[in-house]
């Protein structure tokens, strides 16, 4: 091993376990809302028309599926009867 790769080698070993673990913890979460807070900054809010659009599409998108599922739901239980108890459609 080369004297150069022999301190690159130490050197990390030594940051990534030096210091106190209690202080490590702290920057640990220092770094997590620091970073939570640059994400945030880069957040595009919807302004009301947009938003009042995007709900809009969502409840209606939400009601055709229920009724998809209802009417396929009462189809198959229809059948299912039919099948097997006998009764009339």
């Amino acid at each position: 091993m080369t004297e150069t790769s022999a301190k690159r080698g130490s050197g990390r070993a030594d940051k990534a376990a030096g210091g106190n673990p209690v202080s490590r913890l702290f920057d640990a979460i220092s770094l997590f809302v620091r970073q939570i807070l640059d994400e945030l900054r880069k957040v595009v809010r919807p302004t009301g028309p947009e938003l009042v659009r995007y709900t809009s599409v969502v409840i209606v998108f939400v009601l055709v599926i229920m009724a998809l599922v209802s009417g396929l739901d009462l189809g198959w239980s229809k059948l299912v009867s039919w099948v097997l108890a006998g009764e009339t459609l």
